[in-house]
């Protein structure tokens, strides 16, 4: 009985840090932690379809963390924030019912590719930032004023809504597709994408958490240290990126996102196989 017990306190610990980390990462790249708390807490043992639902609780106290932190550094847009969030919070309940049609470990291959997908496309839209940098840096000595990106209603929606559907299917904040979404298309400033992308977070994770409890996907002895954790860890992040360039911010999103999907997708895809 005691080894059991000593097991259980050192899952829920490693979940903790786990949870630290996620919201470090959640507030430091704008996409919501679960990148790192679904393959986590699937390595900890939870089922695949645990493994999408437990880490949904945490990701609303980490972007509420993040997204206040930013707010008081006035980079939150709330015109771009709430258009993508209310657009996407009901597709947020329609991912979350299709997750509990679909293989468990299919979703976790799922959630790899996007990954990999979104790594690459803020890597390789790091040209285009800087030629963006340059112009914006031009419109200022000629006095005029700077750009606001792309504010297409119908981008809006869509990027909202496709964004809510694969946070409620995958588990996942949703910035993981918002964040490349409005710093490519959209053309917002990267520290400005982060920023905004958290409150569209809280708003897709409220949906997806009913939808997933209800649904039976949460197991609550990763739920709650994960919770616990990405409160701090938000905090550290905010900090981090408010005082990075945005050079800096993309190129971490990028690498850490492209990595961390190799690893974990060609582990899980072995599995499927």
């Amino acid at each position: 009985m005691d080894s059991i017990s000593a097991a259980e306190v050192g899952i829920a610990l490693a979940t903790l840090a786990v949870g630290f980390v996620a919201g470090m990462l959640s507030a430091l790249l704008g996409i919501g932690g679960a990148v790192v708390t679904t393959p986590a807490v699937r390595v900890l043992g939870a089922t695949p379809i645990e493994a999408v639902g437990s880490t949904v609780p945490a990701i609303l106290p980490g972007a509420i963390s993040g997204a206040y932190r930013y707010t008081r550094a006035g980079l939150v847009d709330w015109t771009l924030a709430l258009s993508l969030g209310i657009s996407g919070a009901v597709f947020a309940l329609g991912g979350a019912w299709v997750s509990d049609l679909v293989d468990g470990r299919l979703l976790m291959v799922l959630t790899a590719v996007l990954m990999l997908w979104s790594g690459v496309s803020v890597v390789r839209g790091g040209d285009r930032a800087r030629v963006a940098a340059a112009a914006a840096a031009e419109r200022e000595r000629d006095g005029l004023e700077p750009e606001t990106g792309n504010r297409s209603i119908w981008l809006l929606g869509v990027v909202g809504a496709g964004s809510g559907f694969v946070a409620g299917l995958l588990g996942v904040g949703g910035g993981i597709v918002m964040v490349p979404a409005m710093a490519g298309p959209l053309r917002i400033p990267m520290k400005r994408a982060v920023a905004s992308s958290l409150v569209a977070v809280a708003i897709f994770s409220v949906p997806a958490l009913v939808a997933h409890i209800v649904l039976g996907h949460v197991d609550w002895a990763f739920a709650l240290p994960l919770m616990l954790g990405v409160v701090p860890g938000a905090q550290v992040g905010a900090r981090l990126t408010i005082g990075a360039s945005e050079e800096s911010v993309r190129r971490w999103f990028g690498i850490l996102v492209i990595v961390v999907a190799c690893i974990y997708g060609g582990t899980e895809l072995a599995a499927l196989l």
